[in-house]
């Protein structure tokens, strides 16, 4: 089984404190996402960076996100620092990076097709967040039939509540989340 890991949103405007669309605890998964980055580099898994970028003007922001980021809270905007991924995760020659219009990194993108032409069947999942991102790229993923695993110590929610909420609805359709030991683990042993 080939296996492909995705870094989901983890950029500087999702991340950093003080960027106006920061996600409580995306910060704190980096350290993690750094050693599963390194893990799957050091396997030669394809690598795929999915960052989401709104034009200045809004037209392709989605509905629910709309009236805040119009009003002023501006981000994500292609070319700002705010677009790039965070410095610990920079993407290395020959990774992927795929822009997403939605929360989905399968929605709108050439995700699926690259992951076929790869023959990738297996997605380790990480990034920010939850109940967004995360959960809408699982659902898609485990739809396409790709055995997929959401890092759950390397995956970020705005509270440890909508993290287990998000856990259990997931597994409960058959996505595997575990923490990047114990998924190490279960690599060893298979």
């Amino acid at each position: 089984m080939k296996t492909a890991l995705i870094i989901i949103d983890m950029q500087n405007d999702f991340v950093l404190s003080e960027s106006p669309g920061c996600i409580t605890g995306a910060m704190e998964t980096i350290p993690k996402i750094v050693t599963v980055l390194d893990y799957a580099r050091k396997n030669n898994y394809p690598i795929f960076h999915v960052v989401r970028e709104y034009r200045a003007d809004g037209s392709d922001i989605e509905l629910t996100r709309a009236s805040k980021f119009l009003s002023g809270t501006k981000c994500v905007i292609p070319g700002s620092y705010g677009c790039e991924i965070v410095k610990e995760l920079a993407p290395l020659m020959g990774e992927y990076r795929i822009v997403k219009p939605r929360f989905s990194a399968f929605m709108g993108t050439e995700l699926d097709f690259i992951l076929r032409r790869l023959s990738v069947t297996k997605l380790l999942i990480c990034g920010t967040q939850y109940p967004n991102c995360i959960r809408a790229t699982a659902y898609d993923a485990i739809s396409l039939d790709y055995h997929t695993t959401v890092i759950t110590d390397a995956t970020s929610a705005m509270n440890n509540d909508i993290a287990i909420a998000n856990i259990r609805d997931m597994q409960n359709i058959g996505i595997q989340c575990m923490d990047f030991a114990n998924l190490i683990n279960e690599a060893s042993l298979t």
